[in-house]
């Protein structure tokens, strides 16, 4: 039977759960609050050049292609995928260097390479069949399983203490192999997620064999390109996007959503209501207190929330292509002289520490387009406490934006401050009153074992059995593989029920 449905949020997740729904025929509208769809994945254009906000690093592509797969068509047809080798360039603070591919050989060549001995070789081995045996129940048996019931969790139990689920990622690996600068390069993962590699459930070095089997993958014009091919989609599906509308209410009556309130007041009648925006954020703005039995303010503010990121989009007047400084790839990890000591001021002491590690996106070395000619496009990231910690934002950012670009300036981009062709900077208040995000979290809840699966917030919210949820706060959890399937389970248990 087709049902109204109102998706609140045009990210990732909420596209493809409204691709899907629009392809079972339901009448599907989305609400969006921003001038553009893409939640994170919004688009900034300046000066000639675009910046993704994020996120940049596809893998996993067939969870977007098989969408229009399911809608008939070709996703050729609509976006060019590319893939990138390096995955990752990884520079230490010595200055030193680790290329990351999903190649064995290539990989036991550059832990040679950096100098670590033949029982780290072995170890790294050890890794990858212990990452593909947790890819194995972790991807492919349960990211698209909804976890709705203890039970599920229950039976999953002793798979999870033979995988070394209570192993933090860092400790999952530190079994393995014993050069500190190897352990940081197999452990670096969970950063790109929202977690801290010594608290993250080991589950999640998943990740590493996930992307050795599917590759990591640029889309020519920027994520922003997959983006509008889903909402060219969702369009030719009958689905609709409703741009710069903002949703301030869910409307509740008789222990079900009823749709959604505007806040320009207009209401939107829906028998299902499916929510893309941060799952805390959505309990604590979106639902009337009266509504929420288990996501009170008081347990949403017991929650362990991810970290917050500063992230600098800036463009340059010249290229930087290795000739007077490092060689960079598309995608830059940039680790600073503390690694433990550094996540702990981030996560758990949540203060601004003076030093920092850096992700460094640089995809105009893969897609000329998104830049002048003769320019470069670049955006630097750095995990930084989310608003819970007492740090003065309005007094700290600039500070902040200076010794980061001076430190790229001294050691990576030379002459960066004269060539400069425009810029722009978002801290942990963007993710708070642009992306509704509580606390400012980036990557919504913390990946912590006690806060994945069924101790997750659930895609059928245990408050309204009508309310559906999507994206990173919500099961399996953040980055674009989870996102999708986070979209997947949901289109599933509405189909179902």
């Amino acid at each position: 039977m087709a049902r109204r449905i109102v998706v609140i949020g045009s990210g990732f997740g909420g596209l493809a759960a409204a691709i899907r729904l629009a392809a079972g025929g339901h009448q599907v509208i989305v609400i969006e609050k921003r001038d553009q769809p893409g939640g994170r994945a919004y688009v900034y254009r300046q000066d000639g050049f675009t910046f993704d906000g994020g996120p940049t690093v596809i893998t996993a592509p067939w969870l977007i292609t098989e969408l229009f797969t399911l809608a008939g068509r070709r996703a050729d047809d609509y976006f060019t995928l590319v893939s990138l080798d390096p995955f990752y360039r990884i520079f230490f603070a010595d200055g030193e260097q680790f290329d990351y591919t999903g190649d064995a050989e290539r990989m036991t060549e550059e832990i040679r390479r950096i100098g670590a001995g033949e029982r780290d070789v072995a170890g790294y081995r050890d890794f990858v069949r212990s990452s593909e045996r947790i890819f194995a129940k972790g991807f492919t048996e349960l990211a698209d399983a909804p976890f709705l019931r203890r039970r599920d969790m229950v039976k999953i139990a002793p798979d999870l203490i033979r995988l070394e689920a209570f192993r933090s990622v860092y400790g999952f690996v530190a079994r393995r192999v014993r050069d500190e600068r190897l352990r940081q390069v197999l452990s670096f993962h969970p950063l790109l997620v929202g977690g801290n590699p010594f608290q993250t459930t080991s589950i999640y070095t998943l990740i590493h064999y996930l992307e050795r089997q599917w590759g990591v993958w640029h889309a020519m014009g920027g994520t922003g390109a997959i983006v509008d091919a889903l909402v060219r989609l969702l369009a030719e599906l009958g689905g609709e996007l409703r741009l710069n509308a903002e949703v301030g209410e869910i409307l509740t009556g008789g222990g079900r959503a009823s749709g959604v309130r505007l806040t320009d007041g207009a209401t939107l009648p829906a028998d299902i209501v499916v929510c893309n925006a941060d799952v805390a954020g959505a309990y604590a703005w979106l639902l009337p207190a009266a509504a929420r039995r288990k996501y009170t303010n008081r347990r949403l503010a017991r929650l362990r929330h991810s970290m917050s990121l500063v992230v600098i989009y800036f463009g340059t007047d010249r290229q930087y292509r290795g000739a007077d400084g490092p060689a960079l790839a598309h995608h830059n990890i940039i680790l600073g002289p503390r690694y433990r000591g550094l996540l702990t001021d981030i996560f758990q002491r949540k203060a601004l520490a003076d030093d920092f590690s850096l992700y460094l996106h640089m995809p105009t070395l893969t897609d000329a387009t998104l830049a002048p000619p003769g320019g470069e496009a670049f955006y630097v990231l750095a995990p930084v406490p989310h608003l819970g910690a007492r740090i003065d934002w309005e007094r700290e950012a600039r500070p902040y934006r200076d010794r980061i670009m001076t430190f790229l300036e001294q050691r990576y981009l030379p002459e960066l401050s004269r060539h400069l062709a425009t810029e722009r900077m978002i801290d942990p208040r963007h993710f708070r009153d642009v992306l509704n995000s509580y606390l400012g979290a980036a990557f919504a809840l913390e990946p912590i074992l006690t806060q994945s699966a069924y101790f997750r917030p659930h895609n059928r919210s245990e408050e309204l059995p009508n309310l559906y949820f999507v994206g990173a706060g919500t099961h399996p959890g953040a980055g674009l593989p989870g996102v999708l399937s986070s979209a997947k389970i949901a289109a599933a248990l509405i189909g179902d029920g």
